[in-house]
């Protein structure tokens, strides 16, 4: 049987310290392409906010709504062309993709526990370094704008 299609909307959630520190992984599947967590809804009638809860702690171990972490909803959507070689994930004909952002704010000292089917390093940058490291455009200008949304 094979996988259904991924929905075409997503989140991305900068995972950040107090301080401003950025976490990026790098991808298995793609060399050099580090990046913020990131995840499809599972269903059309799931919401960002539980998509994002969702990737977070299947990407890193890090459970958003543990206690000292505070998971804030940006407002903001990037709509973006689908890089080609992950197009065959998605139904015939869809090339676009829906993206809402999240910060999520982490004590320094949080673990983080990768799967390895997705991801095969981490690291917690500055947030001006993290921007350059990322392999997404919008990747890197969410974490230009992390900033903005830090109380």
């Amino acid at each position: 049987m094979s996988k259904p299609y991924k929905i075409p909307q997503s989140v991305l959630v900068v995972i950040h310290t107090p301080a401003l520190e950025v976490l990026l992984i790098k991808r298995a599947d793609a060399e050099d392409f580090w990046q913020s967590v990131t995840g499809s809804k599972d269903h059309v009638d799931e919401s960002y906010a539980d998509t994002a809860v969702r990737e977070v702690a299947e990407e890193t171990g890090i459970d958003a709504q543990a206690a000292g972490h505070q998971l804030r909803d940006w407002g903001l959507e990037n709509v973006y062309e689908i890089y080609p070689r992950w197009r065959h994930r998605y139904a015939p004909g869809v090339t676009r993709n829906t993206e809402h952002l999240f910060g999520l704010q982490v004590p320094a000292e949080t673990r983080v526990r990768l799967d390895p089917r997705e991801h095969t390093a981490w690291r917690w940058l500055p947030w001006r370094e993290a921007a350059e490291a990322c392999y997404s455009p919008s990747n890197a200008e969410a974490c230009l704008m992390l900033p903005k949304f830090v109380l």
